[in-house]
């Protein structure tokens, strides 16, 4: 059973989800305090943490930020409906996924395990040649869900490193959004949702350029983008 750990204010809306949420095999603890809630998702064994924006004494932007100092706990955050900045900060800062207020209790809980089916290790099963995947200085190895760059870990989120994999799968040919966004976010791409986007920006900060400069990974306007590699350069 997944633990989930929210973070809200509001106790109604809290009561609710997780009323919702344990129908659907899920166990849930629910705290109203940002500083609370930062400690528990630190000090506790949680699977997943549902994190608003908005909680007194210490937003949920704050939270998150010092969470993912320490921690890789997947982080869905709760944003203001119409609020681009909050969902475009929240992506930036290390969420792995957004919804706006109010929401639809079932789309919840299929985000919920959607983030939590790209979270999931194989137990028990060593890293095998047929398991790694490199370009360059860049490797994974996908069941052991591990990236490192010239031997140093990249510290990806769940999203980051499901997407680093597509790209680095298909190196030197484009992918379009629309079959980055079913595969990698388990949902249709839409015209005003900028989460894939975001995740791609902030793959390439942490990857950085390549020692000639150039980029590792190329918008192809319109279409979607592509993960070079020597020959396409």
């Amino acid at each position: 059973m997944n633990r989930i750990l929210i973070i809200d204010d509001d106790e109604e809306l809290c009561e609710l989800i997780a009323e919702y949420l344990i129908v659907e095999g899920f166990a849930v603890e629910a705290v109203h305090e940002g500083e609370i809630g930062l400690q528990k998702a630190l000090d506790e064994n949680f699977d997943l943490a549902i994190l608003d924006v908005m909680l007194p004494k210490k937003n949920g932007f704050d939270v998150l930020r010092d969470l993912r100092q320490n921690s890789k706990l997947p982080v869905l955050m709760l944003t203001a409906r119409g609020e681009d900045v909050e969902r475009i900060v929240g992506l930036e800062t290390g969420a792995d996924d957004y919804m706006p207020k109010p929401f639809n209790p079932r789309e919840l809980a299929a985000r919920l395990r959607a983030i939590l089916r790209r979270v999931e290790m194989t137990e028990g099963s060593p890293p095998t040649d047929s398991d790694k995947i490199q370009i360059d200085d860049v490797e994974i190895q996908m069941s052991a869900r591990s990236t490192t760059m010239n031997g140093k870990d990249l510290g990806l989120t769940s999203v980051e490193f499901d997407l680093l994999a597509m790209l680095l799968k298909e190196a030197g040919k484009v992918i379009k959004k629309e079959d980055l966004s079913e595969k990698v976010l388990e949902r249709k791409l839409s015209p005003y949702d900028r989460s894939l986007d975001m995740h791609v920006s902030n793959l390439r900060k942490k990857l950085g350029e390549r020692k000639d400069g150039t980029e590792r990974i190329k918008t192809v306007r319109s279409v979607g983008y592509i993960y070079t590699v020597n020959s396409y350069q």
